[in-house]
């Protein structure tokens, strides 16, 4: 049986650079940095100043204030990403058969501030004052579960969780789940909000963090004096949709999508393989299942997280995987501006990636000083270019030896 193909026709974001796609995707283009000093709370007694905060958005105005204090903080990117996407994609669920649409939606910690702020009151007020909304708040297949039950989508609603690559594995999944005919439409992606004390705290004594709490200089993968990742919070929602019914309906298509590779390096809970073999492996993959040439890649959104064992090890995983043609690829980190959005990052980085083809630009990697040698590849350094794109490829790399990629091909028609 042919398979069938799969195409992007509607985008939805909330990151530290911009509260929807376009504003988002332009602030990436000029190289914005969106790592700040930490505003929602007090810092004073955390090592860790800085992070990646969504900034000037009116929760209260789009979820009402009863409402707002059912969802924790996670599921409410979920929804904002999903409606701006839904509505990017104009499908008319009226219209629609919902038994053919689902959602495949992942996180990698879920609702970690409803956590905290139930067990301190639970502390304090007693375990019978906790709220009602405790357990539907945080438990993460209610991301998913809300984007069902808010668009009546009636086909399999799951949610992945593989740590940061938690939203590569969901938007793979259902793209696989759509070209082998068991969904025609998929809403998916994936969402994170883990800034808070908790969090950050919990991280950084991982020694994963970086402790350089200046924001222009925090995140900076690649670089030879990089020392751990910023965290950040946000959502990337995409619709994805079987191309034939998309030409039938008139649907915008940004791209298509080709290829999925997942693997894990089975090594270590929290570095990577030594030998990339993991990372290589996965990429090999995505680019056998999309049928993709090694010379037919033009950019790589490199996981890039700005820790000393990501960057070197991931670097190595493209050298392996391309060859000579590695140095011909153009890579960037745009973690270098958003942060590392955890289970999110995937989804936003899908974003960059699948407009990085359509407008035919690479995205920086802003904040790189010093060169290292262990990382020599053409990582597009603090100034972001244009370049004809057809084949870009997106890394995820989580705890646990996760590895993901997926690969998006221009829309020829």
């Amino acid at each position: 049986m042919m398979k069938r193909r799969v195409v992007v026709t509607g985008l939805g974001a909330i990151s530290p650079i911009g509260n929807n796609v376009n504003d988002m995707w332009e602030n990436a283009k000029k190289g914005v940095n969106g790592i700040d000093y930490i505003k929602r709370f007090d810092t004073s007694e955390l090592e860790i100043k800085v992070a990646g905060e969504i900034k000037d958005y009116d929760f209260e105005a789009f979820f009402g204030r009863k409402q707002l204090k059912r969802l924790d903080r996670f599921v409410q990117f979920a929804l904002i990403t999903s409606k701006e996407a839904i509505d990017d994609s104009k499908l008319d669920f009226d219209k629609e058969d919902m038994d053919t649409i689902g959602v495949y939606y992942g996180s990698g910690i879920g609702g970690l501030e409803t956590i905290a702020e139930q067990e301190d009151k639970a502390k304090t007020k007693g375990y019978h004052r906790i709220s009602p909304f405790f357990i539907p708040s945080t438990i993460i297949n209610l991301a998913a579960g809300n984007i069902a039950i808010e668009y009546g989508i009636h086909g399999m609603a799951t949610s992945t969780v593989t740590a940061c690559a938690s939203a590569t594995n969901s938007i793979g999944d259902a793209f696989r789940a759509i070209r082998d005919g068991y969904l025609d439409v998929i809403i998916t992606g994936g969402c994170e909000a883990s800034v808070i004390p908790l969090g950050i705290g919990g991280f950084n004594v991982m020694h994963a963090l970086s402790t350089t709490n200046d924001p222009k200089t925090a995140s900076r993968p690649f670089d030879k004096n990089r020392d751990g990742f910023v965290m950040s919070e946000g959502a990337g929602t995409l619709v994805l949709e079987e191309y034939e019914r998309a030409m039938a309906r008139g649907a915008k298509i940004y791209g298509e999508i080709v290829g999925y590779g997942a693997t894990c390096d089975a090594s270590h809970i929290t570095s990577p393989d030594p030998e990339a073999n993991g990372a290589r492996k996965c990429m090999e993959m995505a680019l056998r299942d999309g049928r993709i040439k090694l010379t037919e890649v033009d950019y790589i959104n490199a996981h890039g997280t700005s820790t000393p064992l990501n960057d070197k090890t991931e670097t190595m995983a493209i050298k392996k995987t391309f060859g000579e043609h590695a140095k011909k690829i153009s890579v960037s980190s745009t973690k270098s501006m958003t942060g590392h959005l955890l289970g999110a990052s995937g989804a936003v980085e899908a974003i960059f990636s699948i407009l990085a083809v359509k407008d035919n630009f690479v995205p920086p990697t802003i904040n790189y000083e010093t060169f290292d040698p262990e990382c020599d590849l053409d990582y597009t350094v603090n100034v972001g270019k244009e370049k004809n794109i057809e084949v870009a490829i997106s890394n995820s790399l989580g705890f646990g030896g996760h590895n993901a990629t997926i690969a998006f091909r221009k829309f020829r028609g």
